[in-house]
């Protein structure tokens, strides 16, 4: 099978190598983001294998089908950049992948330990050489009940690890979990909302979660608690977090990534003003702590993103080349 991969770093294309002979691909490598300025790369390509860092218009599935592409893969667990109603349309099937759910997990529980021990304005005081310790004394995390919304790999993983430091854990999805079972409690939406000292968001965005935390919610959290999200920023609204951390209901929070991130993570902003306004206030408070969308970035998770972006295009086009035979 022919891949032309897009948006590749040097690092993964050392992963690309490594991994290509095993799945029988030949590789055609592209730095920059998918455009229709770009795109007679895929010329002659089976696959056209891309980040989430542009959505995938209309037009450059257009192109892609006439080039003769026949799969489009992403490197990344979300699919909300693969346009996915214009793919359907036009008959290109859309795979995702999974990479090691610690690499998010992990962080996230990085990200809770950093907003309850304040060591955002902690760093700040010690940059300006201030080592006093007013109004830094923080929490610790085995008196803490942890809500996990959404059980999927990530999720279900955080909770196991979180476990480790003795907080009791709830979980919600849409139903329950027969793996969650030991790792942690099932509770109602509202329930779990009501009780957690920290709610960690591990839902995939749709038009249905979209806006997931928003006031009505917020007013179901227990007042004082933290928020951390390190999935999909359209998650949560931003303009009802800042009311609420304005009114201190929610006490702090951990963003990895924020409604509006999808044009500025990964770019250099130095010395430039840069939108939209919710990050410049959000990021000026003292008890949020926000980062680049990093949680996935580990040794493991990029070799993992690439590998198993190859292996599932290979296993597509051998079941693809079964049914053909009969």
């Amino acid at each position: 099978m022919k891949i032309t991969a897009y948006s590749v770093s040097g690092e993964e294309i050392e992963y690309f190598e490594k991994h290509k002979a095993a799945f029988g691909a030949e590789m055609t490598y592209v730095a920059d983001k998918p455009t229709m300025e770009n795109a007679d790369s895929a010329a002659g390509a089976d696959c056209v294998n891309v980040l989430s860092s542009v959505v995938l218009s209309d037009e450059l599935y257009d192109r892609y089908k006439e080039l003769g592409v026949r799969l489009a893969v992403t490197r990344t667990v979300g699919v909300e950049h693969m346009n996915l109603s214009y793919a359907e349309k036009i008959g290109m099937p859309v795979l995702s992948i999974a990479y090691s759910a610690a690499s998010v997990a992990d962080y996230a529980i990085m990200m809770m330990l950093m907003v309850l021990r304040n060591v955002k304005p902690m760093m700040q005081r010690y940059l300006g050489q201030d080592y006093t310790a007013s109004h830094i004394r923080g929490r610790e995390l085995p008196d803490m009940t942890v809500g996990i919304i959404g059980a999927g790999r990530i999720g279900r993983t955080t909770a196991e690890h979180l476990r480790g430091f003795g907080c009791r854990v709830l979980y919600w999805d849409r139903n329950e979990k027969p793996e969650m079972r030991g790792a942690a409690e099932y509770a109602p939406l509202d329930t779990l909302l009501g009780r957690s000292d920290i709610v960690s968001l591990h839902l995939a965005l749709s038009d249905e979660t979209r806006h997931f935390i928003d006031m009505e919610k917020i007013v179901k959290m227990k007042n004082g608690a933290v928020l951390i999200n390190t999935a999909r920023g359209p998650l949560v609204d931003s303009d009802a977090l800042i009311a609420a951390l304005e009114s201190g209901k929610i006490g702090g929070a951990g963003l990895d990534v924020f409604d509006g991130d999808r044009l500025i993570y990964y770019r250099d902003f130095k010395n430039r003003l840069v939108q939209p306004r919710e990050m410049a206030i959000l990021n000026s408070m003292p008890n949020v702590l926000m980062l680049p969308h990093m949680a996935y970035y580990t040794d493991r998770a990029s070799e993992d993103m690439v590998r198993n972006s190859l292996a599932c295009a290979a296993e597509f086009f051998e079941r693809q080349g079964r049914s053909e035979q009969g």
